[in-house]
């Protein structure tokens, strides 16, 4: 789609949205539109529900809806969180949408995409996201600029703390209390009372973070299998798929309370494999992986006014499949756009099987290479290929144990040519780190994470791999470089403030941060603590902890429209450590009128 047809349809999209903020009376043919509701859980695998043989985990709610659902027993998602959000949302593949990874803004999905939260809302809907985004950071690249009138829940791809949050509404920060799966939940119900009392169609999309780690969940979750013979970190996962499961009952409760269930499409489904080395119905791998362990995933729909009975689908279904299926679902027509690699199982859904084609679904995740073909795989309905050179019958393989390349050659050659045919379609616009946006009214003032930032020298990542919420150290030399692409999108005055941590002992260090031809600097001179706050770890956490850190304003630079770098750079004091570095924030200087 090029910019200006984007621009004509967001702007049909914004006028729909202001009549559907302002109460407007609703046309009959739009009563009668479903309502949709998309619940997806974070690392969550296959195996993580008792309906799927696991007899430890307790999830009877979700087992329940189960009954009522028609299930796809092989619906396929990618090894990781990032680009399954990319594919549900677009129906697309996500190395075109430029999701490539899952931090560093290699997760940052272009701004020119048509979301499903778009397309229903220019049809009518309210549109609603409460918990994890993970398609950007920034602002144009966040849910309110991307399809959603409400938002409620974080960014990144992980969130630090999970008791009484700090999370934001629309780009404010608010603060929660109690748990984050039950305060979504909460955002979520609400959301639904508010629809039903402007009588409008919604889309509630709720995608927990939950059982992703740090491990942090209410005691009594995690009590409830003080017996099982597993381990603690199971336990643990176990105990936030419980609160989960709970939670699904306060949404399906409230779905009932206003009638709505004959007419409501409910979707429970996860993002990839196990965040963990735990029971998996047999399937080889975890997340991460391009083994079915890493990408096959519980997938219920529920939607009683279409779908009367109970039905197991065992024909191959993916997330691309979800944007062109719902809108179908919906009675919404598919928006001009870019390519949809996704189709309609509806019919698949009404048992048409007969002619069904036997499709190709294609996986890939190279982390911080997108342009590496490898891990990759394709599937049919009969056989996946691994990495180019293990093929297995997945009819009568279903763990992938046993290699069966060397007795098909044909097999694997064609397949391997698929997929290589397909990786090449797939990255014609080469995936890349985007520049972050600055100068947006929306965003102000913009934050530039550590996580974000190239390293030169011997600065490194405090936890090691620059996950969300992780921030700079061992940063002793002038010579050490931190510096982050920019795109000035609205030029002026802003003023230059970072985020630290420093230590009495270390106080007395000089940096300077400079943005093309501007710069400003000042002195390292108040300590700030230095151990981790206090968090409530039911088990040990392996991410960055959560810090106390300090804000000091160096001073102000003029930018002008257009990309560059900043760049920061510090001289120590007699061979201390500079400081640990958060973020840097331009904030824009606001004129006073006459």
């Amino acid at each position: 789609m090029s910019e200006m047809n984007r621009r004509d349809f967001l702007a049909g999209t914004a006028l729909g949205s202001v009549g559907l903020m302002g109460g407007c009376a609703v046309p009959e043919e739009e009563a009668a539109k479903p309502n949709v509701v998309l619940v997806m859980t974070d690392d969550q695998g296959y195996g993580d529900l008792g309906c799927h043989g696991n007899n430890i985990v307790r999830t009877p709610r979700i087992d329940n809806l189960a009954k009522e659902s028609v299930e796809f027993s092989r619906f396929y998602v990618s090894p990781v969180c990032a680009p399954t959000r990319s594919s549900l949302l677009t129906g697309r593949y996500h190395l075109r949408t430029n999701v490539h990874g899952v931090t560093a803004g290699r997760e940052t999905m272009r701004e020119n995409e048509i979301t499903l939260a778009e397309a229903l809302r220019e049809a009518g809907y309210r549109t609603g996201l409460f918990g994890k985004w993970h398609l950007g950071e920034h602002y144009p690249y966040v849910p309110h600029a991307q399809g959603f009138d409400e938002f409620a829940g974080f960014r990144n791809g992980h969130w630090n703390n999970y008791f009484d949050s700090m999370l934001e509404r629309n780009g404010e920060p608010y603060q929660t209390e109690g748990y984050i799966a039950d305060a979504c939940t909460g955002e979520a119900m609400s959301f639904i009372d508010r629809c039903v009392e402007d009588e409008r169609p919604f889309f509630c999309y709720l995608p927990y973070n939950p059982p992703h780690s740090p491990f942090q969940l209410p005691e009594r979750y995690y009590e409830m299998y003080a017996g099982a013979d597993v381990p603690g970190v199971t336990k643990a996962a176990y105990g936030m798929c419980t609160n989960i499961d709970e939670n699904m009952g306060r949404l399906l409760a409230k779905i009932d309370e206003h009638l709505l269930a004959e007419n409501t499409i409910f979707i429970y489904m996860t993002d990839n494999g196990p965040n963990g080395d735990r029971y998996n119905g047999g399937l080889r791998g975890r997340k991460g992986s391009v083994y079915d362990g890493g990408i096959r995933v519980p997938f219920y729909l529920r939607f009683p006014a279409r779908f009367k009975e109970r039905r197991t689908v065992d024909a191959m279904a993916a997330h691309i499949d979800l944007f062109p299926t719902i809108l179908s679902l919906c009675g919404v027509e598919p928006p001009e756009g870019p390519t949809i690699d996704g189709v309609d199982v509806t019919p698949l859904m009404e048992g048409e099987t007969a002619d069904w084609p036997d499709r190709r679904f294609f996986t890939h995740w190279a982390g911080r290479e997108p342009l590496a073909k490898f891990p990759g795989a394709v599937r049919t309905d009969r056989y996946s290929l691994i990495n180019g050179r293990e093929l297995y019958d997945l009819k009568a393989d279903r763990g992938q144990s046993n290699d069966i390349a060397g007795e098909n050659p044909g097999v694997v050659e064609e397949l391997s040519q698929a997929y290589d045919d397909w990786f090449e379609n797939v990255t014609v616009e080469e995936p890349a780190r985007l520049s972050i946006p600055v100068g947006y009214a929306q965003e102000d003032p913009v934050v530039l994470p550590a996580h974000q930032a190239y390293l030169t020298g011997g600065v490194k990542f405090y936890e090691g791999h620059g996950w969300a919420h992780d921030w700079i150290t061992n940063w002793r030399s002038g010579s050490d470089v931190i510096h982050w692409d920019v795109d000035v999108r609205f030029g002026g005055e802003y003023e230059v403030s970072l985020r630290y941590v420093c230590g009495e002992a270390d106080l007395g260090s000089t940096v300077r941060v400079a943005v093309g031809d501007q710069s400003v600097e000042g002195k390292i001179d108040r300590a700030t603590p230095t151990e981790p706050l206090p968090m409530r770890d039911t088990i040990p956490r392996k991410e960055a902890p959560v810090m106390d850190w300090g804000t000091v304003v160096l001073g102000r630079v003029q930018l002008s429209e257009g990309a560059t770098t900043l760049r920061i750079q510090g001289v120590p004091r007699g061979g201390r450590p500079i400081m640990d570095l958060k973020a840097v924030t331009l904030a824009k200087v606001k004129r006073e009128t006459a």
